[in-house]
């Protein structure tokens, strides 16, 4: 038990730690307040604001063929079988048919101009997907310009065949069109040949190259698979045919010279592939009914008689022996070992030589003309730079000729090196991860629900979308690892870039639809979730006019919100003035002044009659839910001597109104004040400055190197003074300055209030360990500044005393903001008090980056002149920033034990 002695004692320890220098009910920071963040304790309750406040009150099926129908879907048959075969062909179809979907719902709602897949992606999931899918799609144009074996020959041939479809290009659509539709009749004829071929009766010579017709037991016996060599199982046949289906591209590619994109491209795309489709189950069927896997293509093999014994293979039942080159592996004919089949089956070899050429020629053709016209629409959003030579175009088709060239000389540069199997898996990779951001867009812009989102095609589900983007990232990884990692570092650099440049493009992505949506969702979702202590974050609704005036005061806010918590910059327009209200135009230039600060910021023109009816409004209606400001930040008004007597009411009032509104307040004071306006020439009616006021460096901008912020908390308001600076030395400016914190004590209790004051900045986790107890606060402060206080309220006071025969309230009618001689009396105590903590704060503070000083709460009786002038004599004669700041006197800062 505590002897009656030393329970006085403490009590009166308890009574000495209020805060004689603002109030008598004011308290110095104590542990036992931040007690009920402790479980089961109770907590000594502080005086609320209330109580302080009271003065004691046709294009896609010609690039869809490819040399793969022609010279390499026999051997996928002979590797697969013919069931396996048609189960690649359908997974090819089901990814390239998905994507179709996707096309034909994006192309269909809204208008599509040149630029294709990338324009459709760029303007559903905007430019920072977009960029990277240009600048791979226009490589895509390498891809089938493979012709022939020899390496020498690749480099001759190729580069002719290139040069001439370069001049093809060049000379038009419509000369490319005939073209093209050459190439057309020219694989008809190749396919009818073939399929007649099919039905003609093998002679000897076609029988020694396995070649048999239609037969039953060659059918059965290639319906399964027989898997040869290092390429010889599933997913490699897979990867060899699905570059076959990836021509979808190509009539969306060229949207720009279709008369009607939304019609044609759905329309063209989806029959190109069901008649692709087909063409390639029905070849791989017959070729594997009419031809065996392995033969040696010599006549002399054909058996005679009856005698099998000892013949390998299923040439045997068919009256020839291979077993010769079958046991030596050296069969040079059959579905298995010449990828020249198609051309031997068909009735005239040389017509399906042509059709090699034609279809890879159309191919090459395709992606030649498709491929510019793509980048040229890329140069021309000016996503990257360096690229917008490209973007001029030339005739009445504005063709991308620079653009044109230059794919050339990419062609011609792969062409020369030979050997393109090296780039084959990325330019496939490059195909999966276009045709997966195009599900993707068309998935994204159908979940977000945006009202602009109406195709006219409704033949496509999300989630078929949503597969065919999961699928096509899948076969990436299938096909070849590498290059899929490849593909996407170059996809995931280009989207750094764009995304770190931000473009200066609103095309009205689902991106932004979809953020509204988690915006919307999580807002609603907080205003049913209980404020808690931990998560307290101080929500600034600053006053700070328009931003570009003030910077340093939209600066100090986002030095400590940035990333944290909500930051609203209020701009009260006063009626009386020329401009009654901001235009569209101004508004929009100060949220980008703010925007190119990298400030985040929400901006806020309110039209009122006077400071405080407008802040009145905004600390009422301002944010939303739970995003709603809890502090008001604003200026310290410098020239309030010069001031007239209602605009200093109008201040101070608005000061009183945010205490009553139970708000937190800082108020930060620039000794070369805060409005930067007389510096650049800014309009009346827009705001935008004829001068650099968005570039100019303000104090929270420069790295502070090892100064000093210096705390004083003088009122326990619950710890906003402390978390504020807490939150600057988080910023990289800050971070290397050390806080010092500076409390009210006396010398007899100096050391033990001091380590007290150590213990709970512990406790709140807050690596503040300079402590400084000031002993002398009470003492007199100096004749001087005590004089030059006087005389700076001289001006607001009645001296009433001094005139005889006129009573006060007579005095009061013609001056009714003044102070009387009796409030000057009666305030005169809590008066020396604020002009002794200035000449502490100057003692100690002279060097440092950052001062900060517990903000008194005015009584409801104490004059605004009055009051006023304690704000202007606490924060006077400093050479850095200070803050008056207050929190609504509720805890913000927890500590647990330890």
């Amino acid at each position: 038990l505590l002897s009656t002695s030393e329970s006085e004692r403490r009590g009166s320890r308890v009574e000495l730690r209020r805060s004689s220098l603002y109030s008598t009910l004011d308290l110095v920071p104590q542990l036992e307040h931040y007690a009920s963040t402790l479980p089961h304790q109770k907590s000594r309750s502080r005086p609320s604001l209330e109580a302080l406040r009271k003065a004691f009150d046709v294009r896609c099926m010609l690039n869809i063929w490819g040399v793969i129908l022609f010279l390499r879907l026999s051997w996928i048959t002979s590797q697969a079988g013919i069931l396996l075969t048609w189960l690649i062909i359908l997974m090819s179809v089901t990814v390239t048919s998905v994507t179709a979907l996707s096309i034909s719902a994006i192309a269909t709602n809204g208008r599509v101009i040149s630029g294709g897949a990338y324009f459709m992606i760029s303007r559903s999931l905007g430019p920072e997907i977009g960029g990277p899918i240009g600048m791979v799609v226009r490589d895509l144009m390498q891809f089938g310009v493979i012709m022939v074996d020899s390496i020498n020959d690749v480099r001759i041939v190729g580069v002719i065949t290139v040069t001439i479809l370069l001049l093809i290009s060049l000379a038009g659509m419509e000369w490319e069109s005939k073209t093209q539709i050459l190439f057309f009749i020219v694989l008809m004829v190749s396919f009818s040949n073939y399929f007649v071929g099919t039905f003609i009766p093998s002679n000897p010579e076609k029988q020694a190259q396995g070649i048999f017709g239609y037969r039953t037991e060659i059918f059965v016996s290639n319906l399964k698979p027989d898997w040869r060599g290092p390429e010889g199982n599933f997913f490699q046949m897979f990867a060899i045919f699905f570059p076959s289906a990836i021509g979808i591209l190509s009539g969306a590619n060229i949207s720009g010279d279709l008369k009607d994109p939304a019609t044609a491209i759905p329309k063209g795309t989806l029959m190109a592939i069901f008649w692709t489709t087909f063409s390639y189950l029905a070849i791989s069927v017959t070729v594997g009914s009419c031809v065996i896997r392995d033969a040696s293509g010599n006549v002399s093999d054909i058996l005679t008689g009856n005698i099998t014994d000892g013949c390998v293979g299923l040439g045997c039942n068919l009256g020839w022996n291979f077993t010769e080159c079958i046991r030596s592996q050296s069969c040079e004919y059959g579905l298995a070992n010449n990828l020249k089949v198609l051309g031997q089956v068909s009735g005239f070899y040389y017509l399906i030589t042509a059709g090699v050429f034609a279809a890879s020629l159309s191919s090459a053709l395709g992606f030649l003309v498709s491929a510019p016209k793509v980048f040229q629409c890329l140069c021309r959003d000016n996503l990257y730079p360096y690229i917008g030579f490209f973007a001029k175009g030339y005739g009445k088709n504005d063709e991308p000729l620079r653009a044109y060239l230059l794919c050339y000389i990419i062609a011609v540069a792969f062409i020369l090196i030979a050997e393109l199997n090296t780039i084959a898996a990325l330019i496939s990779n490059f195909f999966l991860c276009s045709y997966s951001l195009i599900n993707f867009s068309c998935f994204h812009a159908s979940i977000t629900n945006s009202p602009g989102w109406r195709p006219s095609f409704h033949y496509y589900s999300k989630w078929t979308a949503l597969f065919g983007a999961v699928i096509s990232v899948v076969l990436m990884f299938l096909f070849t690892w590498w290059a899929a990692l490849v593909t996407f570092c170059i996809i995931f650099f280009l989207f750094g870039y764009v995304n770190y440049n931000k473009p200066k493009v609103n095309w009205g992505s689902s991106v932004q639809a979809g953020t509204y949506n988690m915006a919307l969702s999580y807002s609603v979702s907080l205003s049913g979730v209980e404020d808690h202590v931990k998560n307290f974050r101080p929500q600034c609704l600053v006053l700070t006019g328009p931003p570009n005036q003030r910077p340093a005061l939209v600066d100090f806010v986002g030095s400590f919100t940035k990333h944290i918590s909500l930051m609203i910059c209020g701009d009260i327009i006063m009626v009386s003035h020329s401009v009654h209200t901001r235009s569209q135009d101004s508004t929009d230039s100060l949220v980008k002044w703010m925007n190119k600060r990298r400030v985040r910021s929400f901006y806020t023109p309110f039209t009122a009659d006077s400071l405080r009816a407008g802040t009145r409004h905004l600390l009422q209606a301002s944010g939303l839910g739970k995003l709603k400001p809890n502090t008001l930040v604003l200026g310290f008004k410098t020239n309030w001597r010069d001031s007239s007597p209602e605009s200093i009411e109008d201040y101070i009032n608005t000061i009183y109104d945010t205490f009553d509104s139970n708000f937190c307040l800082c108020m930060l004071r620039m000794m070369d004040g805060l409005d930067i306006s007389d510096q650049f020439d800014f309009e009346a009616d827009d705001l935008s400055d004829k001068g650099d006021s968005d570039q100019i460096k303000t104090v929270f901008q420069n790295d502070q190197g090892k100064k000093t912020i210096d705390v004083y908390w003088i009122a326990d308001d619950g710890g906003l003074t402390l978390l504020v600076p807490y939150l600057l030395t988080r910023r990289k400016h800050w971070r290397r300055s050390k806080v010092r914190v500076f409390i009210v004590g006396d010398e007899q209790n100096m050391e033990e209030g001091r380590n007290e004051m150590i213990a709970l900045l512990k406790r709140f986790r807050l690596d503040f360990n300079d402590v400084i107890v000031m002993t002398d606060s009470e003492k007199r402060p100096h004749v001087k500044n005590l004089s030059r206080f006087v005389d700076s309220v001289a001006p607001f006071r009645l001296h009433d005393e001094q005139q005889d025969g006129i009573s006060v309230q007579e005095l009061r009618q013609s001056a009714p903001w003044k102070i009387s001689d009796k409030e000057f009396e009666a305030f005169r105590l809590k008066s020396e008090r604020k002009v002794r903590l200035n000449e502490i704060i100057r003692r100690n503070s002279q060097h440092a980056a950052l001062v900060l000083v517990s903000l008194p709460v005015p009584q409801s009786d104490c004059p605004s002149a009055l009051y006023m002038a304690w704000l202007d004599t606490l924060t006077c004669g400093l050479h850095c920033p200070a803050v008056l700041i207050r929190g609504n006197q509720q805890n913000v800062l927890t500590f647990y034990c330890q």
